[in-house]
């Protein structure tokens, strides 16, 4: 039965700010923003944020006894706080996982926990196979894994059917006449030299992934889409990685699993994620028959809904 009665606040560790941040400089064009909090000598842990192109969030850091851990985030190229904003160049998930081992480095970490959902998650397991010797163990929501079948599920058609009433706006953007690769359509407009083009188009991209992020959508939620400066990192980064292929090949992950089923690993996944269909999940399990697959009957895609964050909390718990 749905628990209507146990709110956000109720699951997650209070509000803190950071005690540390900083600018790392990782390549001649890019800088990552990068912060710590919790404890400064307590058990490291790592949040790679979504999108790509979301950035972390100050909620992000309520998922983890504060008393017990190290938290470090940080923004990925382009996003959040790091420089320049929504720049494509040297934009790539080679270079994310370049990042991150930089910035252990530059925190002087021998090894650390990594916890990362939905493009997280994708981010996450592509480190872990670049680098398994620096992972202690994986806590991975939202499962995705940026292969041709996931992005039509989502971008073209199939979470279509679910949110008939969200996707029209989001396709009738598009002419009919490129309506069949809606992807194709949306970078030309996201990469346009006309900052009006991209904005319209940032916003209708990103009002369509927010609007089918939970299982009650949330009007909070929406309103992301309203914000300009996050809409057009998120839609375009997001954007060039997709039409890349993540600049990876098809089924890489899966193909890799191998080399990390060693490493301890919590899947939470909501059942009735639209955005990163169980599939993806339960396929990575099969694939690392040694992982923990949660899969939350009364959930969707967001590490904001309270059964998804109740889970998560409870795996890093059991990390202490």
């Amino acid at each position: 039965m749905l628990d209507t009665t146990t709110t956000l606040a109720d699951v997650l560790y209070p509000p803190i700010e950071p005690h540390t941040t900083g600018m790392l400089q990782v390549s001649d064009v890019h800088t990552i923003a990068w912060e710590q909090s919790g404890s400064a000598d307590g058990i490291p842990v790592v949040v790679i944020h979504g999108g790509p192109g979301g950035g972390g969030q100050p909620s992000y850091r309520q998922y983890f006894d504060p008393a017990a851990f190290n938290i470090i985030q940080f923004d990925q190229r382009g996003c959040g706080k790091s420089t320049p904003y929504a720049e494509l160049e040297g934009n790539n998930t080679q270079a994310s996982v370049s990042d991150l081992e930089a910035l252990r480095a530059h925190l002087g970490l021998e090894k650390w926990h990594v916890f990362g959902g939905s493009w997280g998650s994708t981010l996450s397991l592509i480190y872990a196979q670049h680098h398994p010797e620096r992972v202690m163990s994986l806590v991975l929501r939202g499962i995705f894994m940026c292969r041709k079948s996931e992005l039509h599920w989502f971008y073209q058609d199939g979470a279509s059917h679910l949110f008939p009433d969200a996707f029209e706006p989001y396709r009738n953007h598009i002419p009919t006449e490129e309506q069949s690769d809606l992807i194709s359509a949306y970078y030309k407009r996201l990469t346009s030299d006309d900052v009006e083009v991209r904005r319209a188009a940032a916003k209708e991209w990103t009002r369509w992934e927010m609007a089918t992020s939970r299982l009650f959508p949330d009007p909070e939620y929406l309103e992301k889409a309203d914000d300009l400066d996050f809409a057009v990192a998120f839609a375009r980064i997001e954007c060039h990685y997709f039409i890349n292929g993540i600049f990876v090949e098809e089924g890489f992950i899966l193909k890799r699993a191998k080399t990390i089923e060693h490493i301890p690993t919590v899947i939470v996944q909501g059942r009735y994620d639209v955005v990163c269909p169980p599939r993806s999940a339960w396929e990575l399990h099969k694939a690392m028959p040694q992982s923990r697959l949660v899969m939350v009957p009364d959930a969707g895609h967001s590490m904001g809904e309270v059964s998804i964050a109740r889970e998560l909390v409870a795996a890093t718990d059991a990390l202490r």
